[in-house]
């Protein structure tokens, strides 16, 4: 199958087998058969590649907006456009949403975004007047999108790869993080921050974090974020 169609198949659960499904034309129909005896064929929709297109779909935080680039925002909000990729963050999850909520009433002030993703909480925090706003992330795929992202959306953003458990992180004014509760555990130790915004586990988790008081929890879909200051 990775011979006959390198641009990708599919495996699909069939009771105890597996399925291998190429979305192709009557070429590749009569390469499968003279490639393994025997294929069985069903016509798809001519959409099948803008589909998953329905599965992203805008939010609306406050005075953001936050959707994919084939969507149109209403004119009088501010919009965050963000491209699906391989890294984490549309804004349409749960806890995408939430750590905008608790960024939306913090001062402004500088902020690093710790496993920044796709970059969409760090281009919010731009957009909201967040500056500078520093971002990491251990998989350059997350860095590469990040930039990608923040020049798409014109918001001044400085990306870097890199661990954020053994970086020497800078001082800011606040950090954000939506990563594992055992991550955020381990991390903030590290931090050299007043406030930090974190999210990324549920609401049964424990609030205590050494290091920093807790303010505020906010729940949502059986996700938590919190807020915390340095103590």
């Amino acid at each position: 199958m990775l011979e006959l169609f390198p641009e990708g198949f599919e495996e699909v659960a069939a009771g105890d087998d597996v399925e291998l499904v190429a979305y192709t034309d009557s070429g590749g129909e009569e390469r499968m058969w003279h490639a393994f005896g025997g294929a069985r064929s069903a016509d798809i929709a001519a959409d099948w590649r803008d589909r998953w297109k329905a599965f992203h779909r805008p939010v609306r935080i406050g005075s953001l907006w936050i959707g994919p680039p084939w969507a149109e925002p209403p004119a009088e909000v501010t919009p965050v456009v963000i491209e699906p990729a391989r890294a984490f963050g549309t804004g349409a999850h749960p806890t995408t949403q939430l750590c905008v909520e608790l960024l939306l009433r913090l001062e402004r002030g500088s902020l690093l975004d710790l496993g920044c993703g796709s970059g969409v909480l760090s281009i919010v925090a731009a957009k909201l007047g967040f500056a500078p706003v520093l971002a990491f992330d251990a998989d350059e795929h997350a860095v590469a999108a990040t930039r990608a992202n923040a020049s798409s959306n014109d918001a001044d953003v400085e990306a870097a790869v890199g661990d954020v458990l053994t970086l020497d992180l800078p001082r800011t004014d606040i950090a954000v993080a939506n990563i594992t509760r055992p991550t955020l555990e381990a991390l903030a130790p590290r931090l050299r921050v007043r406030w930090l915004v974190s999210s990324g586990y549920l609401p049964t988790d424990e609030t205590q974090l050494d290091v920093f008081r807790h303010v505020r929890r906010i729940a949502r879909d059986s996700w938590a974020a919190d807020l915390y200051e340095a103590a």
